[in-house]
């Protein structure tokens, strides 16, 4: 491990990542390991053994909580890590000019990614290297349960383990009848009810949550008074800011506008996100089979392989509805991330098709015009 890696430790640095690092990199002695705490316009706050730096990201795409090889620049009063109010960009008040910049980034053991949400054919990782993520919902309104089946197929596909937090229970009219609801879409995951104001509920979460821990959910669901809760004494140095849903229609206001990295007891580091709009599914196929493990065991009782599960004879997922033995809602909301996951699929084929067209001609103008020049 670097020396003084005390500061690194807490968000997460251990002797197998030393090791990865150490092969990777054995012959770029001027690197030194570090974690993103944050990205914004081509720049990141990085955590090194040290404290924390702002580093050029170059060309790499960079997500909070990649682990990265940062160029090394002799530091003095280097802010130390953790110390920065939340919102605002950590000082790196060295005695060199040269600004450090991540130079290359090691392999993820894991990476919430969903479509952009630009459009754009590809996807957008939200957090890398996340252990466990909280799925949030208010229980004090109506509960969304396709928006549920949704993050947790992003959940599952990301590797990570999912947990489910109804929040706000302390303001909910029937919180039994919720956590009923919720955890009937939601086999395999934890769910367990919470309050960040009253403290129900929230040594089971605690006991839950390991390694690094990402926060997702809707505006107005409570993320950032989770986090700041989950925090503690850690949140008297850098509080989440956060605020009240709008009177008008219930929904919450973007109080988190950025991801961020932050350490908290155990030895682990948690990444509040800011709500999320659209939650487009990418290339989350093994995901949504954990979603709807129910639906996925009658698919292989189908009679036929390419049963589109529709009115074909034999199809045990028809049979199963007509019985009432799985719910017509719930077969609703698999078909329709099934058809989006198979719909962003082909878009990201048909672009990738496209850029190696574009390089063929590239390469056939320049062998013509290579040719060209020689006959003349």
């Amino acid at each position: 491990m670097p020396e003084n890696s005390t500061l690194l430790t807490e968000y997460g640095w251990n002797a197998t990542l030393s090791e990865t690092f150490d092969a990777l990199l054995v012959n770029s002695p001027d690197t030194e390991p570090g974690r993103v705490i944050r990205v914004d316009r081509g720049q990141c706050d990085v955590a090194v053994a040290t404290g924390t730096v702002r580093a050029l990201s170059g060309s790499n795409a960079l997500c909070t909580g990649d682990w990265v090889a940062v160029s090394k620049v002799t530091r003095a009063n280097t802010t130390p890590a953790n110390t920065t109010p939340a919102n605002t960009t950590p000082v790196n008040t060295t005695s060199e000019t040269e600004t450090p910049s991540v130079t290359s980034i090691l392999p993820r053991s894991s990476s919430i990614v969903r479509s952009a949400a630009s459009g754009k054919s590809e996807g957008q990782i939200l957090a890398a290297n996340v252990d466990t993520v909280v799925i949030t919902t208010a229980s004090d309104g109506d509960v969304d349960l396709g928006r549920i089946e949704r993050l947790l197929a992003l959940a599952w596909e990301s590797g990570a383990t999912p947990v489910v937090a109804l929040t706000k229970t302390d303001a909910a009219p029937d919180i039994s009848a919720v956590l009923a609801e919720v955890s009937a879409v939601a086999p395999g995951a934890t769910v367990l009810a919470v309050s960040a104001e009253t403290s129900e509920g929230m040594d089971i979460l605690d006991a839950v949550l390991d390694g690094t821990v990402a926060i997702l959910g809707p505006s107005g669901a409570g993320k950032s008074t989770l986090a700041n809760a989950l925090l503690g004494d850690t949140a008297a140095s850098c509080v989440l800011e956060t605020g009240r849903v709008r009177a008008g229609d219930g929904k919450g206001r973007h109080t988190t506008v950025t991801r961020e990295l932050i350490p908290f007891s155990g030895g682990r580091t948690l990444i509040d996100t800011p709500g999320l709009r659209g939650v487009g599914m990418w290339n989350a196929g093994e995901g949504i089979d954990k979603t709807f493990p129910e639906i996925e065991e009658l698919i292989s009782a189908c009679r036929f392989s390419d049963c589109a599960h529709n009115s074909e004879p034999g199809c045990a997922v028809v049979g199963a509805l007509e019985r009432g033995d799985i719910d017509e809602r719930r077969l609703r909301s698999y078909r329709k991330l099934q058809r989006e996951n198979a719909w962003n699929a082909a878009r990201s084929d048909a672009r990738l098709q496209a850029e190696r067209t574009r390089e063929i001609k590239v390469l056939s103008r320049r062998i013509k015009d290579h040719y060209r020049g020689r006959r003349q």
